[in-house]
């Protein structure tokens, strides 16, 4: 998949005003050089989201939410990456560079959607001829409105029904055949897959076709639920059934709820609970963790609440874990024996269920509720088990008030405290960070730097190479050395373009904080701070330098030798 180049997002978030577009969907109010509001990604009474127009990216004090105009439209309208570019190059009169569109604008992937709508077509055309279907779906309570809504169809039975319908043009039964939409035999014989089934289209985030998921008729038909197999459209551990629905029914999602089958988010949104989706007979995966809270603050996953029921909610909470920034919750509601979602709403109706969610078990009562299941707390024993199964999962929660309340919980249940640091498994790039962020230390020379560079990119063009900061060994240089690089190949980057880059690094925390907070003073002022800061670090190095050859001076070299007495002679100059 090509990438669209990064010199054409940087110009493009030189010319957008991210203050206009934030301002369009969220109300701002001036507060100095920048603006707040209440952030629109988390619930909140006072206003910690502020929008800078100088450093040209959005930033919330509360849930930690972050970045360009580009990725609060992806965050905020729920937009793909390629949709927010085309949206903001539009409103600024630019034109994406047709060479770089994603795998979509490929003749031959399009054409696989192509042939996966047709598909649909069929398959929702034949619900409307079968008596069969059309019985089934007003035995189930299925208004037309939400057959229309959800795309529903059937599939025929028999072995050739689409085959015959779709297949006449062999570029398109190769088509059919790559989506996932039939099977062959031991002796070749290609079949429909989907017989005598209802049928439930699975969508992309754009609303495409990419796959099926089908449901028996007849009960003593196995298996229950057939879904497609992984295809170039449709991995199953990366999507969410009803997800588009969903989106398109809410003009903003406050929760998603997780329910196991394709009927239950029928059922639901049959009663008016729109934000039903379904895993696709998986369980849940950090793709969909992370799926989930990009499009809601409050998941609730509902299961059985037999020992199956209970293992699928634990996978679930492992995937949501490292997700859980301040300002997202999870729930975890746990059905009574014999009852689903679609059984439940239909005997309580939509106020009944959303009392259950209302007392559904809160993430942190589930998890401490099962691992101390079978610990006894009131000997030591106990208390250190539970302490050592807590503490590597904890160490997942990103940092935030979350995470502090779910150690101090531990300590109160065993009297152990648990760290909040992660695992180090990149050492220096961690010093680095926890040396830029940590207040308390004293301002070091790097991190004052740091700070400046990210408020003022454009600083990093004054310096000439060669760098000599960047062989000390010290924290934070490494992260130094590697913004100034990055600058210097992206001389149009901003702030928020910085930052972006950092995405998914454990750095990003320590640069968000610092980007933040306002630097006070004129640009010339801030300036002549960042190059006195490059000077005196380029000292440090050449001391360290002297220091290294002075350590070892009975084995140097002729060069080397040369080297030392210049350094000297430097010094001695100064």
């Amino acid at each position: 998949m090509a990438r669209i180049p990064d010199a054409f997002i940087d110009e493009l978030l030189a010319r957008t005003d991210i203050v206009e577009v934030v301002g369009g969907r969220v109300p701002l109010k001036r507060q100095g050089k920048e603006y707040a509001a209440r952030c629109p990604f988390h619930d909140e009474r006072s206003a910690s989201f502020t929008v800078s127009p100088t450093k040209q990216f959005y930033h919330c004090f509360g849930c930690g939410a972050h970045g360009t105009a580009i990725s609060f439209l992806m965050n905020y309208d729920r937009l793909e990456f390629l949709d927010a570019v085309d949206e903001l190059a539009k409103r600024v009169g630019m034109e994406v560079p047709r060479e770089t569109q994603q795998r979509n604008a490929n003749p031959d992937t399009r054409d696989l959607y192509g042939a996966m709508e047709a598909a649909n077509a069929f398959f929702r055309g034949q619900l409307a001829r079968s008596d069969k279907a059309r019985a089934y779906v007003d035995k189930r309570g299925i208004a037309q409105e939400i057959v229309e809504r959800y795309g529903i169809g059937y599939a025929p039975d028999g072995f050739s029904a689409l085959r015959d319908a779709l297949g006449t043009d062999p570029r398109r039964m190769q088509l059919l055949e790559r989506g996932g939409l039939f099977s062959k035999n031991d002796k070749g014989h290609v079949y429909d897959k989907f017989r005598d089934r209802l049928m439930f289209p699975i969508h992309d985030r754009r609303g495409r076709t990419i796959a099926f998921g089908g449901r028996v008729i007849d009960p003593e038909d196995s298996p229950k639920y057939l879904n497609s197999p992984e295809t170039a459209l449709f991995h199953k551990g990366r999507e969410l059934y009803g997800l588009w629905q969903a989106r398109q029914a809410n003009q903003k999602l406050d929760r998603l709820i997780v329910v196991e089958g394709y009927m239950d988010v029928v059922a639901l949104a049959q009663y008016g609970v729109s934000q039903a989706v379904a895993t696709l007979g998986t369980a849940t995966t950090p793709d969909h963790a992370e799926l989930l809270f990009r499009n809601a603050p409050d998941v609730f996953f509902c299961f059985d609440g037999d020992r199956a029921g209970r293992s699928a909610a634990w996978k679930a909470l492992e995937s949501v874990l490292p997700r859980m920034k301040d300002g997202r919750q999870s729930f975890f509601l746990f059905l009574p024996d014999g009852e689903d979602p679609d059984s439940l709403v239909r005997q309580e109706g939509v106020d009944g269920f959303d009392a259950r969610l209302r007392d559904a078990t809160p993430l942190s009562e589930f998890f401490y509720a099962s691992l101390s299941g079978d610990v006894n707390l009131g000997s030591l024993d106990g208390k250190a088990r539970l302490a050592e199964r807590c503490k590597p999962l904890l160490a997942q929660i990103p940092d935030g008030a979350f995470g502090d309340l779910m150690r101090q919980r531990l300590t109160e249940l065993t009297g152990v405290g648990a760290r909040a640091s992660t695992p180090q498994t990149h050492v220096p790039a961690q010093r680095a960070s926890q040396a830029t962020a940590s207040g308390a230390q004293k301002p070091s020379l790097v991190r004052s730097a740091i700070t400046h560079l990210l408020h003022r990119p454009g600083f990093a063009l004054d310096l000439q190479p060669p760098f000599r900061f960047a062989v000390l060994r010290q924290p934070g240089i490494e992260l130094l050395s590697e913004l100034v690089l990055l600058v210097r190949e992206r001389p149009d980057i901003n702030t928020g373009a910085l930052l972006e880059h950092f995405e998914g690094r454990e750095e990003l925390g320590a640069l968000q904080k610092l980007a933040a907070h306002a630097l006070p003073g004129e640009d010339a002022a801030l300036r002549q701070v960042f190059l006195d800061n490059i000077v005196r670090l380029d000292a440090e190095a050449l001391q360290q330098r002297r220091e290294e050859l002075q350590a070892r001076i009975a084995s140097l070299d002729e060069a080397e030798k040369a080297e030392l007495r210049d350094l000297l002679q430097a010094r001695l100059q100064r």
